[in-house]
């Protein structure tokens, strides 16, 4: 669903909480380690290279992504369903960076990513925030506009909990947790900054349920609102991002 060469456009800015998130892992040695969501796993590299001695998984379900993979000895990708996926054996590292949103139900799916959680392990994810931010907003209002209503009326879309609620979920399960939320400043630059951020992500799927034709006209009018709503500054265009971050130990 995802187009690598558009996502890669703001590849910092994208890369930035990932390296916040890893930055938090306690000190210890891992042998098996997977990465939920993994995308072209160009990140997932890192943690390979990081224990180059741990078996590195990367899951995703997006071929197109998969296919950007670096090769390195230890790191193997399955494309996969994350939220339905169970590995071999439990992980000593389970690690999602800006996936585990978009499976809506996140009361049901925690716990049982935690289960896949090996004794002393550490389960770390972060996911985005921002679904009150105007791009969302924005978003949800045009697509239940009359032109748009009967094809694009509004789903169960991607969702996230607060810093309290994953710790309220994980800590009765064994895990110490630690939990907190950052909102970055991203100053974006170039015409259209904030549209050509959601182009690799939000809106995609969006404009794939559209013929090219009407694709082409609904980006245009969510482009102008996104332009009033986030107009350019002498600094560039000011695009907040708030994201959710946890890092859970496994104690018992």
């Amino acid at each position: 669903m995802w187009n690598p060469d558009v996502y890669r456009q703001f590849q910092a800015e994208r890369d930035r909480p990932f390296f916040d998130l890893v930055a938090q892992l306690p000190v210890f040695q891992p042998v098996l380690v997977t990465d939920l969501g993994c995308g072209t796993a160009h990140q997932t590299a890192t943690l390979a290279e990081r224990w180059p001695q741990a078996q590195v998984t990367g899951v995703d379900s997006s071929a197109e992504m998969l296919e950007q993979a670096p090769a390195l000895p230890n790191l193997r990708l399955v494309q996969a369903d994350f939220s339905r996926w169970t590995p071999g054996a439990p992980q000593d590292l389970l690690f999602s960076n800006a996936a585990l949103h978009w499976i809506p139900d996140q009361h049901a799916l925690i716990p049982r990513l935690a289960g896949l959680v090996a004794a002393g392990g550490v389960f770390a994810f972060q996911v985005p925030g921002n679904f009150t931010a105007p791009s969302h907003l924005l978003l949800a209002e045009l697509q239940n506009e009359p032109r748009w209503q009967g094809r694009l009326a509004t789903e169960a879309g991607p969702a996230s909990l607060n810093p309290l609620d994953y710790a309220d979920l994980l800590t009765p399960l064994g895990f110490q947790v630690n939990a907190w939320e950052t909102t970055y400043l991203h100053l974006l630059h170039g015409p259209d900054a904030a549209l050509n951020w959601v182009r690799g992500t939000a809106l995609r799927p969006v404009l794939a349920r559209l013929s090219p034709g009407d694709a082409a006209e609904f980006e245009a009018e969510y482009g102008r609102r996104l332009r009033a709503a986030y107009p350019e500054g002498p600094s560039g265009t000011a695009f907040s991002f708030r994201r959710v971050f946890v890092v859970a130990r496994r104690t018992s």
